[in-house]
């Protein structure tokens, strides 16, 4: 079977980075990855809880001992690649069909931070 593994990142305000990945059932065609690209963000940016992908926020909390101002609610797209079962990652988080997910991205009109806890959190 073909996955489309969807790669991407929380980055806080003070640099440090965190990484994810969506297993997402089928590949997409060139065209679709690009339709892909397009309907992200600017800069590759989306909020994850609008777009039901994991947000990866949380694994810096390790560090801080939750939350703190350099949070923000913006993840960003890092890449995506068409891979077989042996290349799918045996941490990524599988989410439905490549198809499901380009039809919920291209859905959505407009990112509404409110979603994530970190919209105008203050510390």
């Amino acid at each position: 079977m073909m996955w489309t593994l969807f790669q991407y990142l929380y980055r806080d305000a003070g640099n440090f980075k965190t990484f994810g990945c969506l297993a997402l059932a089928g590949p997409l065609t060139p065209a679709e990855l690009e339709s892909l690209r397009s309907h992200l963000g600017g800069d590759g940016l989306f909020i994850a809880e609008q777009l039901d992908v994991p947000p990866l926020y949380e694994n810096l909390y390790q560090w801080s001992d939750g939350p703190t101002s350099s949070d923000h609610c913006w993840h960003e797209f890092r890449d995506l690649k068409i891979v077989e079962d042996a290349g799918v990652p045996v941490d990524a988080h599988r989410r439905g069909s490549a198809k499901q997910f380009l039809e919920r991205l291209a859905a959505i009109g407009s990112w509404n931070e409110g979603l994530s806890p970190h919209f105008r959190l203050e510390v």
